[in-house]
């Protein structure tokens, strides 16, 4: 028993897929089952991860078992590769390998189908049962209709009935089956005289029939061009096209009819045999055998007449074949036939005067120079003027009766007696011919006798041609204009030029110029001009060269023009500075809007594409930039001691569409100038002083000068130097002038208030300075304050220039820089200092054991000149050596 089970499933996105489940197996589901069978339909080009069947829902398997069920598909099945299977649930998914049904059964017919089969396993042994899937491809349309050929030919003969049928044999395939197949043809234009009807053969298949609605005619028209339409039933629709070409072939349905079906013609009795009397034109609208045409004397023209007259069956031509007799007239009827393929004959008449003479007419022989066939005198155009044609002899002239020959007719021709002898006529050119102006000549040689009897005789002159035209440009100088990048093998101009001459000698081909670079190329036959690779405008910007038009005459003759390429630019190129970057020094101070340095930039394209403008990335509140000349400017003075270093971002944008650009960095260095004198941090005030025990020691460090230059190099070494003292003891202080280190020169002896003044320079160009009062109050204690600020100077008037040392000198002063004969007195002085020295020691040794003070080191201590009496220690330490 089989029982049927449906499902459906779902896209992840919440579309519709028409899939359904059919569910079949042996016996109702059970865990003793041990073979299955379902079938599932899914359509193909799914995308991945839709649900094609779940086989342990659609078993009603219990999945909740211990141990679980397994669901296992067996390897090596060839549509394995098209399924995911969820080996718990039993889920049959669509893999990432789209199905493609007309290639997966290709070699299946439509009523086959098309299917998966696959042997899904579950285990374990206990459970264990064997699964027979079969998933049923179903077909979607996604394949168009489309015809084995581009162009289908169908010839339909011009005498076609009405509802005549002509199968297209190319019909179109369609790999979709179904109503997704072939389902109708049309056609886009039926001209009003055809339709389509289409025909399904036992196997299924259409067949478009061309079907004839009104009557044809190839001499009206004799080929329809139009598409045919195979569409197949899907929706929408999908269309494929091919070009039907019609071609109308003709049958003999038109018979020769005579362009004059009555002709008369005058001869005289002395007609010379063989001459031309009448050419008979027939014409038939048919083409190839249908249209052959022949001519032929009817059965009721007499035998006398057929040996008289002669009709050249196939040009028509009717020539004097026998001797007319001169002295009777008789009038001659040739009934004459025009016969087509299957055709009744056509009739005209000819009628023949012959025209009965006493004496006769003339009888004019012509003796031909220059080559003659069937009465045409064939002169090359080359021939030179005076070039003879033919000798005209009249005969049948009596000895005393006078002849008049002319000619009559245009041209470049004459007839002239020939002086050797009588009767005789030479017909010769006056002028050279020309074959593009004139091909064919027809002149009537006309002889008149005194009896007035005429004869007329036609020479007919065609001129040959020669080569001698050289081919001529349309154009003989071309002037034309490329955009550079252009793809290789870009049409430039298709080169024009015709030759006058007729057949080879007319015929032009093309050929390149010596001076043409290799790039260029030139089709011989069309004169279609290419190049073969992207030119480049900033390489060469303009091509000028020669090209040839040659023609297949003998000798060839050319002729040339010239070509000129102009390569237009394209913005393809940026702007570009001279150098990576630039680094410009200035002086600090520098004027504002004075010229810093100058960017030079660079675009190799022309025009608006190589129009450069210069713009300031940052910094545009401080510096401008000329966009004409590259001039970078300061809006106002810099000053190093503020920045020392900028950095300027320039930026340069050509004028092109899309514009390019470049930037650079800019560094501007500003170079010191001397204009900040030293500042003094130390001592903060010229009203600070500083305790300066009386037993200090000479070289001992008292204090220091603390200065401080913002400008740089040169201009920021600092030189310290006192100026001027109002101390007691002048000379008991040195400052060292590159430290500013103040020591005690010699053993102090006084005490009270010293007062230094230090001068503080830079050595720049000019030297600026500063000065600086250092109060020293020599003493053991502070103990009057009051007194020391009473001490303290309040004005100083003190010339600032460039003031030397104090040099009054006062016993044992050392004047710095002595040398020479003040050796002795240096030597002196240093003895009397040691001696101070060693005094000064034994005084504090004393009042040290005095006190029962603990030994201490060497303590050099610094009291900041400050105004503010809390820097001053009420008991200030003292200053010894032990």
């Amino acid at each position: 028993m089989w029982n049927t089970k449906r499902g459906t499933c779902l896209h992840s996105k919440g579309e519709l897929w028409g899939l359904f489940i059919l569910l079949l197996y042996t016996s109702p589901p059970s865990c003793s089952s041990n073979f299955s069978h379902l079938i599932y339909k899914i359509k193909e080009g799914l995308p991945k991860a839709i649900l094609i069947g779940a086989i342990g829902a659609d078993l009603n398997l219990d999945l909740s078992v211990n141990p679980p069920r397994s669901f296992n598909l067996e390897l090596k099945t060839a549509g394995q590769q098209y399924v995911n299977l969820n080996n718990t649930t039993g889920e049959l998914f669509t893999s990432a390998v789209e199905i493609d049904r007309e290639a997966l059964c290709a070699e299946s017919h439509e009523g086959q189908g098309c299917a998966i089969f696959l042997d899904v396993l579950i285990l374990p042994q206990q459970y264990f049962q064997l699964v027979k899937v079969k998933i049923i491809i179903e077909d979607v349309n996604d394949n168009r209709p489309h015809f084995p050929v581009e162009e289908i030919r169908v010839p339909v003969p011009e005498n076609a009935p009405v509802n005549a049928r002509f199968a297209v044999e190319q019909s179109a395939v369609d790999p979709d089956i179904g109503i997704h197949s072939v389902q109708t043809y049309w056609l886009v234009n039926d001209y009003g005289v055809f339709t389509l009807d289409v025909e399904e053969n036992e196997g299924g298949e259409l067949t478009p029939f061309l079907i004839i609605t009104e009557s044809l005619d190839r001499e009206t028209q004799a080929e329809y061009v139009t598409d045919i339409i195979a569409e197949d039933g899907g929706s929408p629709p999908l269309l494929g096209t091919a070009t039907l070409r019609i071609i109308i072939t003709d049958v003999n349905d038109n018979c020769p009819k005579f362009t004059e079906s009555l002709v008369n013609v005058t001869i005289y009795g002395n007609a010379t045999k063989g001459m031309q009397l009448a050419r008979l034109q027939a014409y038939d609208p048919d083409e190839g055998a249908n249209a052959l045409i022949t001519y032929a004397f009817s059965e009721r023209v007499t035998q006398e007449s057929r040996n008289l007259f002669h009709l050249d069956t196939n040009s028509g031509i009717l020539k004097l074949a026998g001797k007319i007799d001169n002295n009777t007239g008789k009038l001659f009827k040739l009934i004459v036939l025009a016969n087509g393929p299957t055709c009744i004959p056509e009739v005209a008449t000819v009628t023949v005067h012959v025209i009965k003479q006493l004496s006769g007419p003339p009888a004019v022989i012509p003796r031909y120079i220059a080559s003659e066939k069937d009465g045409v005198v064939s002169l090359s155009e080359s021939e030179p003027p005076f070039s003879p044609i033919a000798f005209f002899t009249i005969k049948n002239t009596e000895p005393q009766q006078k002849i008049e020959c002319l000619l009559e007719g245009a041209g470049p021709f004459r007839l002239v007696p020939y002086e050797h002898f009588k009767n005789e006529y030479l017909l010769e050119t006056t002028e050279l011919l020309d074959y593009e102006q004139q091909q064919d000549y027809e002149m009537v040689i006309v002889v008149r006798n005194s009896h007035g009897l005429v004869v007329n005789t036609v020479v007919k002159v065609h001129v040959l041609d020669v080569n001698d035209n050289a081919p001529v440009f349309k154009q003989s100088f071309m002037d034309l204009t490329v955009e550079e990048n252009n793809p290789p093998n870009t049409f430039l101009v298709q080169l024009q030029a015709t030759d006058a001459d007729s057949e080879s000698r007319g015929e032009v081909y093309y050929l390149l110029g010596a001076d043409a670079p290799t790039i260029f190329d030139l089709d011989r036959s069309t004169g279609v001009l290419t190049v073969s690779t992207s030119l480049d405008r900033e390489e060469k910007e303009t091509y000028r060269f020669m090209v040839r038009a040659v023609d297949r005459g003998t000798p060839r003759k050319e002729s040339i023009a010239t070509v000129i390429i102009n390569v237009q630019d394209r913005n393809d190129n940026s702007p570009r500075f001279i150098n990576k970057d630039f680094t410009f020094f200035v002086p600090e101070n520098f004027p504002g809007f004075g010229e810093i340095g100058v960017l030079t930039v660079t675009d190799a394209d022309a025009g608006e594409n190589g129009w450069v403008a210069l713009s300031i990335l940052n910094g545009s509140d401080i510096f401008v930039i000329d966009t004409g000349r590259g001039a970078l400017r300061a809006k106002t003075p810099l000053d190093r001691e503020q920045q020392g270093t900028y950095y300027v971002w320039i930026e340069a944008i050509d004028g092109g569409e899309p514009a390019l650009s470049c930037i650079t960095m800019v560094t501007v260095l500003l170079l010191d100038v001397n204009d900040n004198p030293p500042t003094v941090l130390f001592p903060q005030s010229n009203q600070s002083y500083m305790l300066v025990l009386p037993n200090t020691l000479p070289g001992t460090s008292i204090t220091e000068v603390y200065a401080v230059d913002r400008d740089t190099g040169m201009n920021a070494v600092i030189a310290y130097s006192i100026i001027k003292r109002t101390d007691g003891e002048p000379g008991s202080f040195d400052i060292d002038p590159y430290t500013g280190n103040i020591t005690l020169r010699k053993a102090l002896s006084n005490r009270g208030l010293y007062s230094l003044w230090v001068k503080v320079r830079d050595h720049g160009q000019p030297e600026l300075y500063s000065t600086v009062l250092v109060n020293l109050f020599v003493n053991e204690t502070v103990s009057n304050e009051t007194l020391i600020q009473s001490l303290l100077p309040r004005s100083v008037d003190i010339d600032h220039g460039e003031l030397p040392p104090d040099k009054e000198g006062r016993k044992g002063e050392q004047v710095p820089n002595m040398c020479g004969e003040y050796q002795v007195l240096l030597l002196a002085l240093t003895a009397i200092c040691l001696g101070l020295f060693l005094t000064v020691v034994s005084l504090v040794t004393y009042i040290c054991c005095k006190k029962r003070k603990p030994k201490k080191k060497r303590l050099d201590i610094e009291i900041p000149l400050k105004l503010n009496h809390e820097m001053v220690d009420k008991n200030p330490m003292e200053i010894s050596n032990i």
